[in-house]
């Protein structure tokens, strides 16, 4: 099958920047030329690579061309670099991080990796049982996350893993959980989560109880406004050791079940594809994960 690279640019750039409309913007042709590339590249491929929604997706195939052409396009400035031939932008690698990891270690290794290769990154949230969905429909380069499995493409590493402690203001543990944290106490006082994704708080209510535990919930979508939320006595929650740990040490807040914090083991995941950039990105990922993670 021969897809041009110019159509699988442009497919790239529907994607990104979510209509046929903006893709033209962005490539400075018309966007009936666009229609044009994504028509020929779907009667090549054999099937319909786009869902025109707003904004537009990829289908199960689009996703396996929309993959491959990024690789291409990382190959390229990988060769543009050797060369010397790049724009001195950099090339832009796309990850996906969970919440918890951009709050406390990841952006170090990020700034690290910027420097040493010069590229530009484009860093989506999501919680990292869901990140490999953005890996496998070729939205993203590498991702963090929970799953050991490598998707189809990729290569998986584990790099260590987080520590997360249940948390709370200490006049509302004094308030909710004075006779003990228990089942009981937990399915009255109210509950922090990051968002609908989130399943931490929910690991952590399973060790009391057999039958589902529904206390009252808060969602607040930000880690800074969540660290505030709980020092505000709103609910509890379960936040990372790295980010809770001098909190607990000075009073500021207080765990629930010290000592037994919830393990999140985390892995690195990225397309297994010989790139210098995410070699190098790889490798830093790897080192600031052994100085902030554990392997417990």
């Amino acid at each position: 099958m021969d897809l041009p690279f110019e159509h699988l640019r442009t497919l790239a750039a529907v994607i990104d920047e979510g209509s046929l409309d903006g893709a033209a913007r962005v490539l400075h042709i018309s966007p009936s030329a666009v229609s044009q590339r994504i028509r020929s590249m779907e009667e090549r491929a054999g099937s319909v690579l786009l869902q025109r929604s707003r904004p537009v997706a990829v289908t199960a195939s689009g996703a396996a061309v929309l993959r491959a052409a990024r690789q291409v396009a990382q190959v390229m400035n990988d060769v543009a670099v050797e060369l010397d031939a790049g724009t001195g932008a950099g090339s832009l690698v796309k990850l996906v991080i969970n919440a918890d990891s951009l709050a406390t270690w990841f952006v170090t290794a990020l700034a690290r990796a910027a420097e040493t290769t010069g590229a530009r990154f484009e860093v989506l949230r999501a919680d990292e049982t869901l990140s490999t969905e953005k890996l496998r429909s070729g939205e993203v380069m590498a991702a963090l996350t929970a799953t050991a499995e490598a998707v189809p493409g990729c290569v998986s590493e584990r790099i260590g893993t987080d520590q997360l402690s249940a948390v709370a203001d200490p006049a509302f543990f004094a308030t909710h959980f004075s006779h003990g944290v228990t089942a009981d106490a937990l399915a009255t006082a109210p509950m922090i989560e990051f968002d609908r994704h989130d399943m931490h708080q929910q690991r952590f209510l399973q060790r009391f109880s057999d039958a589902p535990v529904l206390p009252p919930r808060h969602f607040v979508p930000s880690s800074a406004a969540f660290l505030s939320a709980i020092q505000l006595g709103l609910g509890w929650g379960m936040l990372p050791r790295l980010q809770c740990d001098a909190l607990i040490a000075s009073g500021g807040l207080v765990e629930l079940t010290p000592g037994r914090p919830l393990a999140l083991p985390l892995f690195w995941q990225r397309w297994n594809l010989r790139s210098p950039v995410l070699d190098q990105l790889t490798s830093i990922v790897a080192a600031e994960a052994r100085t902030a993670l554990t392997f417990a």
